[in-house]
């Protein structure tokens, strides 16, 4: 997951905006695909890669960055 995050990051053929949507869009589908059925073990498993994402777009736009992981982190 680590190195897909990296590798659309880095996609200098892409503008800043269209690699961080598809960063958010990356995040937007692990959570979409969450269930009551899933594990506590799972969840935190999305959390951390979205942790990842949202420092990753940090570095790309810091401003929307660390409003990202600010409400991560229930500011």
């Amino acid at each position: 997951m680590r190195e897909e995050i990296l590798r659309i990051a880095e996609d200098y053929q892409k503008t800043v905006v269209e690699r961080i949507n598809k960063l958010l869009e990356m995040d937007a589908t692990m959570y979409t695909n969450l269930g009551s059925d899933s594990t506590k073990a799972e969840k935190q498993e999305v959390k951390k890669n979205s942790r990842i994402i949202y420092r990753a777009i940090r570095d790309l736009d810091i401003e929307t960055g660390k409003l990202l992981l600010q409400h991560q982190d229930g500011y």
